[in-house]
């Protein structure tokens, strides 16, 4: 039991970023959470936070340990929900966000049938690309695309997928197909813009390293739905994801070029923000994602697929 509250107030100082407001959260004294903290730094005979008058920041074995410890409190409390809430029903409301393009394709479908399991269950669905605040603006969950940078959440691993550079076999017809990443110097490239005269640098892997080469062409846009049916018509080649542009390269309405130079996959992530009791109607979300996720051919491109990874809990970070 000890071993478990030093576990859990290591994690609660981490994501507060101080003795104090994890002390708060509590109820008790700073001086018991330094104690903590301490007993657990001495068994492990590691330094896992560094400690000043005005922050907390932690070491790199700081960072690797909060991965594994938050993985195991959320698999703790699942196990505990599990036999915990017996033959209670989900009720109440979720708030579930998405990127836009990706929710609308791949987890607005779902969500209907989730409701048939569940009916005391309410759900709000928000699309869109901004980061979205899960805590201070009252979401439940959100389905992420990408690397995931806040430690404080917890990520449930659902898949993968990566960025390919396609076109239209009628536009390599017209003016050939580029063979290494600078030959998009002279090609028409369909790039993606949150301004229309600054768009995006597109990520190759160069040499053993990852690169971002500005691209240019006669046509740029803010929205990916319209860059992707600009490719499919001819007009460029596009860096798309491969959830967006798969069905297309299997199809043959796409052609992929400059595969050998492509960047490592990243991941599909449910996450949600740590809690002390999680709601049934958000584990049986989570629960429901994986199982839908993890019907491999929903992700064709993916080791997954062949059977190299499996779907499973990480922690966001």
């Amino acid at each position: 039991m000890d071993r478990l509250k030093q576990i859990e107030t290591f994690v609660s100082v981490a994501s507060r970023g101080s003795l104090t407001a994890a002390a708060n959260a509590e109820g008790v004294a700073p001086a018991i959470i330094g104690r903590r903290i301490d007993g657990l730094e001495a068994r492990l005979g590691v330094k896992l936070l560094v400690r000043t008058t005005r922050r907390i920041t932690l070491t790199h074995e700081g960072v690797s340990f909060l991965e594994d410890c938050q993985r195991l409190l959320a698999d703790l409390q699942s196990a505990e929900a599990s036999v915990t809430a017996g033959g209670v029903k989900a009720s109440g409301h979720l708030r579930i966000t998405a990127p836009a393009g990706f929710g609308r394709k791949h987890v607005a479908p779902l969500v209907p049938a989730f409701r048939e399991r569940n009916p005391d269950v309410t759900l709000s669905l928000d699309l869109t690309d901004r980061l979205v605040d899960l805590v201070n603006e009252g979401y439940d969950c959100a389905v992420r695309v990408g690397a995931l940078a806040d430690s404080s959440l917890i990520g449930v691993r659902l898949g993968e997928s990566r960025r390919a550079c396609v076109a239209s076999a009628a536009y390599i017809g017209r003016h050939g197909a580029p063979h290494t990443p600078q030959d998009l110097s002279r090609h028409r490239c369909l790039a993606y813009s949150s301004v229309a005269s600054q768009p995006r640098g597109w990520v190759f892997q160069i040499d053993g390293e990852l690169q971002h080469l500005r691209v240019s062409g006669p046509l740029d846009c803010t929205d990916g739905a319209v860059l992707h049916q600009w490719c499919l018509e001819g007009h460029g080649l596009a860096w798309r994801s491969m959830w967006e542009v798969g069905e297309d390269l299997a199809a043959g309405r796409l052609v992929e070029v400059l595969a050998d130079f492509c960047a490592p996959p990243v991941g599909i992530h449910a996450v949600f923000a740590q809690r002390k009791h999680m709601p049934l109607r958000l584990r049986l979300w989570v629960d429901y994602l994986k199982d839908c996720f993890a019907d491999p051919t929903l992700w064709p491109w993916s080791a997954a697929a062949h059977g190299s990874t499996t779907p499973g809990t990480r922690v966001a970070g």
